[in-house]
């Protein structure tokens, strides 16, 4: 009997053995937290992006939960979310009291645009929220029209946040037609990153705030660890602070306001660090399996056809598809368990949030027919870098033979 192929996951990190090297070396080190490694990432991250600061923490949430904490959100604000994205997003806004202005989004691309924004906000002014984000999300490594975006942001007086927990190595066209990084916050206040096993990179958790903000990456770093202050010319109580012959005291540090543990590790940054290394090779391994499928779909049109384009490079996270499930005569729960009984994994990404009991409760229904037209139709595809373009032609075959191709 043949040995069936090895089971496709829809992702999976990729792990060399210099970077089992490169923990190892922290493992044998002195500092497993709060060291230099850590230190060493964020200013190698910084500069691959072309932003000013880079502040680890750790994971995608917590970015984006600094963030917020960052811009002083807090009740009777609001931020504007595209409600196809990780509950994180919106959840980031709650954590800090304020209110969650869900956005629709183009149905072929799980995109906010600037009409979907604006819809957003006239809603939520409506509702008597002061409006002070706007937090697009770079959904699977495609951006969001930053331009547009950010163009509103500043004709409103909004701060932009961007959620690029799916956009490690990503770009976008600039309006001169420059290739700008996604996180080089070039029109943002900041952008926020994760490094979670099936993204880009992986540092087994892990998240970045990248920012060009001097104020807000002082912000960032203070919440990070606990609201501490180290810097003696912020103290305030002056006298518990310094010695009498007027040095500082060593052991001194204040909290102004609280913040969180959500430091990362030194363990996680040599591998967040080492895994930087090979990001130009792992995007590029993406762009090719996303552009061999785009070819192995075509002819299932318009049954199963490839999640629309907004331009760019994108760093491909997720190779969407978009199913028609009605005249493929299945639902997708079973297109999913066909699929798997194949030895192929699929995912979706997402529910969207503004269907959540949670949010559902707090904001009534709300009729957003772009994100329930992508959520009725994505499913996302195995895409990592290990996969060969064999494993790229099975997943195609076994979507062809449900769609009887």
């Amino acid at each position: 009997m043949a040995t069936p192929p090895p089971f496709l996951p829809y992702g999976r990190q990729s792990i060399d053995e210099d970077d089992i090297a490169a923990v190892a070396a922290v493992l044998r080190g002195d500092w497993l937290t709060q060291g230099p490694t850590v230190s060493r990432f964020e200013q190698a991250f910084a500069d691959v992006v072309g932003a000013r600061h880079a502040i680890a923490c750790a994971n995608g949430t917590a970015a984006l939960h600094l963030a917020c904490m960052a811009l002083d959100l807090g009740p009777g604000d609001a931020m504007v979310v595209p409600s196809v994205t990780f509950l994180a997003t919106a959840n980031a806004a709650r954590y800090c009291g304020a209110e969650v202005a869900f956005a629709d989004v183009d149905p072929l691309t799980g995109l906010m645009g600037r009409a979907q924004a604006e819809a957003a906000l006239a809603r939520a002014e409506a509702a008597g929220w002061r409006v002070r984000a706007l937090a697009p999300v770079h959904l699977a490594g495609q951006a969001a029209d930053m331009d547009a975006l950010a163009d509103l942001a500043e004709a409103r007086g909004l701060a932009l946040i961007e959620d690029a927990c799916h956009a490690v190595g990503s770009r976008r066209a600039g309006r001169g037609g420059d290739s700008i990084a996604i996180g080089a916050c070039d029109r943002s206040a900041m952008a926020c990153f994760s490094f979670h096993p099936v993204k880009t990179i992986a540092a087994g958790e892990g998240g970045m705030v990248t920012t060009n903000d001097d104020a807000l990456a002082r912000a960032l770093r203070r919440d990070v660890s606990h609201g501490m202050v180290r810097d003696p010319a912020a103290f305030q109580d002056r006298e518990a602070a310094f010695a009498a012959d007027g040095a500082i005291n060593p052991w001194y540090y204040e909290m102004p306001s609280p913040g969180y543990n959500y430091r990362l590790t030194d363990i996680q940054a040599a591998l967040g660090l080492s895994q930087l290394g090979k990001l130009d090779r792992f995007v590029a391994r993406r762009a090719e399996m996303a552009a061999r499928y785009d070819d192995r779909l075509a002819p299932l049109a318009p049954l199963i056809r490839p999640a629309g384009r907004s331009g760019g490079t994108p760093a491909w996270h997720l190779y969407v598809a978009l199913l028609d499930f009605a005249a493929l005569g299945r639902d997708r729960a079973a297109v999913m368990a066909q699929l798997r009984a194949a030895g192929v994994g699929s995912q979706v990404h997402y529910i969207p949030v503004h269907h959540q009991p949670y949010y559902r409760a707090r904001y009534g229904r709300l009729d957003l027919p772009g994100a329930d037209g992508w959520y009725g139709a994505c499913l996302s595809l195995p895409l990592f870098p290990a996969m060969t373009d064999g494993d790229v032609d099975r997943v195609a075959a076994a979507l062809a033979r449900l769609a009887g191709a």
